[in-house]
């Protein structure tokens, strides 16, 4: 079911917001990827109908357990599930049931509308590394991250053409109190970019305040009918909903934001070795978390989430880009078009301590198959280094840059007349060359991907450059970024009513660092 057409936002503004607006910089961003392309399916129907079937006789047989948190055992309870202590058992068929209320896709806003995201259907929507408490770069190396580097991350997604979200925590401030640091990412996102970004999930409390600033931002009235945030909510698989994530859960919901719903397998610790157990047990968590969901409101909209890597049996470390994981990201994906809700997966994921070779390798994988699998929302799409450890800068602006390459495959192959290029091939003839062809001028600035940070220079010419490898050009990427960043236009009306909410809630309580 798609979201119902948006009404007009609550804020306009007035004469300064009009001001703001036409002293802004326009940088440009990408539109979300609108896929023209299949999606590869690994799963003949028996497969899917046998995972299906087993995933319905652990929720009913086995169940899942929804830790302190009385009130969701209470809604289970009047949904006709059976209780159990914290243990709730639901009866086949009834979590569809409930999944049948969320939409199949839906708006995301930005505050600045050209922005904005659809998620689900065919489109991908690209956002940034997510939950790192450490960063590097090639001249501090890895470090502990602070509130400078976080915004440094959010200049950087939103300089780069291709990612098309802001995201959420790009990195952990370990310089800022627990209890506060949400409210200067979540100001950060709101005012050094306008593109779309994600709530907080660390406490209930905290992903009220992100409703409360989005009110603030967009309106009240635009909030509660429209979706501005999209959040990370966390199953901690096996089977285990906590109160923390669900509490936010709960918040959002029943604020018409969006929540991925997303377990966290490692396989071989958190599931089953195999691919077909550990899709059936995926399938019943997010069928649980979904279901919740609904319960809590109606048509609220989620994402049917899915971060699964393997794990090295020899070091107990995650390892990425591997087929195992690409075969249950290809299911997955299967899983959430049959569910009928949009899928969130895969990444620039990678295990290695530097953005060298086994990053890139792993890298590529791990983008190549979220594109093939039909994934909507990728959350990690740049930066991630070390297994989701450390946000890299370097590693941040060349996998953005790559993200370029799969809004090229995403557009498939024209056949028009001019793709079919009847008139050069005549034109040239035998053993000519189409350099100077009138279909090679008339097309020659659109018709290759073209990278903004990779050498494809001649060896002589590289050499007297300093023979820059990989990482120092995307080290002087990071430095010109930053230097041409200016902060988009905001009405300034808004910016203080953002700057007095953060000063009121930082002074309302002590300083927590746990």
């Amino acid at each position: 079911m798609a979201e119902a057409t948006t009404r007009r936002r609550g804020r306009g503004g007035g004469g300064a917001a009009r001001r703001a607006e036409r002293t802004a910089v326009r940088i440009e961003t990408a539109k979300y990827i609108e896929r023209n392309i299949p999606n590869f399916e690994i799963l003949n129907d028996e497969a899917l109908e046998i995972i299906e079937a087993n995933a319905e006789t652990i929720l009913e047989e086995v169940g899942v357990n929804f830790v302190d948190n009385p009130a969701a055992l209470e809604r289970w309870r009047e949904a006709g599930a059976d209780i159990d202590g914290e243990r709730v058992r639901i009866p086949r068929g009834l979590a569809r049931k409930l999944c049948s209320t969320a939409p199949s896709q839906f708006t995301q806003h930005a505050r600045n509308p050209e922005k904005s995201v659809v998620i689900g259907g065919r489109n991908l929507v690209l956002a940034p590394v997510y939950g790192p408490p450490f960063v590097r770069d090639a001249q501090g190396g890895r470090r502990y991250a602070t509130m400078d580097d976080f915004n440094k991350f959010v200049k950087l997604a939103y300089m780069s053409k291709w990612l098309h979200h802001s995201g959420g925590t790009v990195c952990e401030p370990t310089d800022v109190p627990v209890n506060k640091r949400h409210l200067d990412m979540l100001m950060a996102h709101m005012t050094l970019s306008d593109k779309p970004f994600m709530g907080s999930v660390t406490d209930p409390s905290r992903a009220q305040d992100s409703v409360e600033m989005c009110e603030i931002l967009f309106g009240k009235e635009f909030v509660q009918e429209n979706t501005v945030m999209t959040s990370l909510t966390n199953i901690n698989s096996p089977m285990t909903f906590d109160d923390v994530m669900m509490g936010a859960l709960e918040v959002y919901a029943k604020n018409n934001q969006a929540c991925i719903v997303s377990p966290f397998i490692v396989g071989g610790a958190m599931a089953p070795v195999s691919v077909a157990g550990t899709l059936t047990q995926v399938l019943a968590e997010v069928l649980a978390g979904i279901a919740y969901s609904q319960l809590v409101r109606p048509c609220a909209p989620v994402i049917f989430g899915a971060f699964v890597t393997s794990i090295d049996m020899n070091s107990g470390a995650p390892t990425f880009g591997t087929p195992e994981a690409a075969h249950i990201t290809y299911g997955a994906g299967q899983l959430a078009r049959r569910l009928g809700v949009p899928y969130r997966s895969a990444g620039s994921f990678c295990g290695s301590k530097l953005p060298d070779a086994q990053a890139a390798y792993e890298t590529a994988n791990s983008l190549n198959m979220g594109l093939m699998a039909g994934v909507n929302f990728m959350l990690h799409s740049c930066g991630w280094l070390e297994g989701g450890l450390v946000a890299d800068f370097e590693k941040f602006v060349m996998d953005a840059d790559q993200l370029g390459v799969l809004h090229g495959l995403a557009r498939g192959v024209a056949y028009d007349d001019n793709a079919q290029a009847m008139d050069a091939i005549r034109e040239v003839g035998p053993g000519g060359h189409y350099l100077g062809c009138a279909h090679t001028q008339a097309n020659f600035k659109d018709a290759f991907w073209k990278t903004e940070l990779l050498d494809y220079k001649p060896f002589e010419t590289w050499e007297e450059e300093g023979a820059r490898d990989t990482r120092t050009l995307a080290s002087a990427r990071v430095e010109t970024l930053l230097a041409n960043y200016q902060q988009p236009g905001m009405d300034p009306d808004v910016a203080a009513a953002l700057a007095a909410y953060v000063a009121e809630k930082k002074a309302s309580m002590p300083d927590a660092f746990m």
